[in-house]
């Protein structure tokens, strides 16, 4: 459904079943586990239907009123509010998933099959908070080392930063710092959909200031660099592609 010719190619190698249509699949589910784009969520809800009576599994990074429009669309399903922490790309049993609500158990049966998935609490709704919580702050380091270590780019001086700080954050410094910058260029136009989720998130509790320049700074990044195809090499390379679109 829609899938390109290379995951379909992967999903048959693995034995997976694939189907034409929501309807089918969802006939023939007893567990759907949505994780798409945030903008895409609630809509993947409503091609999935009300007919639907298995285990749904939203692990997208939406606010908990979105995972509300979600649940409006599923109304005979078992809805489980579930996030992914951190980077998929490591080891599967490595990466955390949290969960919430009234059927998340259901959904933690599955750590037999080798995921790691936490429950954190009883209550639709307490996991995507989690997630935005936990979003708004590495995203805005995210996008405060950007910002930072463009300006020692310009100036020369970026890898004598990098140790100076080094000194009082640690020897993981350099190494996390790098990382973090070449994810945030290669990624910038999920993480500003997912800013978008945080700042409607906390503006329905809290007065956010620094989520609106976060936000800011990965559509600016966006803006001039476009979607990259794949990782960039280095930080240096980053900041040079960068420079050159003004």
């Amino acid at each position: 459904m829609g899938r390109s010719d290379l995951t379909q190619k992967a999903a048959l190698e693995q034995k997976v079943q694939l189907v034409s249509n929501y309807k089918i699949m969802a006939e023939k589910s007893n567990m759907i586990i949505s994780a798409v784009t945030p903008s895409s969520a609630v809509q993947a809800a409503e091609l999935v239907g009300n007919d639907f009576k298995g285990i749904y599994v939203d692990l997208n990074s939406i606010s908990p009123m979105q995972l509300l429009s979600v649940s409006n669309n599923l109304k005979t399903a078992k809805v489980v509010d579930g996030a992914i922490i951190g980077s998929i790309d490591q080891k599967i049993n490595q990466v955390q998933i949290i969960a919430s609500g009234e059927h998340a158990r259901e959904f933690a049966r599955l750590n037999y099959f080798g995921l790691n998935i936490k429950i954190v609490g009883a209550e639709i709704g307490h996991a995507s908070a989690i997630k935005m919580l936990r979003s708004s702050y590495t995203k805005g380091l995210s996008a405060l080392l950007w910002e930072t270590f463009h300006a020692a780019y310009k100036l020369g001086i970026d890898e004598e930063l990098l140790k100076t700080i080094s000194i009082t954050e640690g020897p993981q410094f350099e190494s996390a710092a790098i990382s973090r910058i070449k994810s945030t260029a290669f990624h910038a136009s999920r993480r500003a959909e997912e800013m978008q989720q945080v700042k409607s998130f906390l503006s329905e509790i809290d007065n956010p200031l620094m989520v609106h320049c976060v936000e800011k700074t990965f559509k600016e990044i966006i803006r001039k660099l476009g979607k990259l195809d794949k990782k960039p090499p280095s930080t240096k390379f980053v900041f040079s592609l960068w420079e050159n679109q003004f």
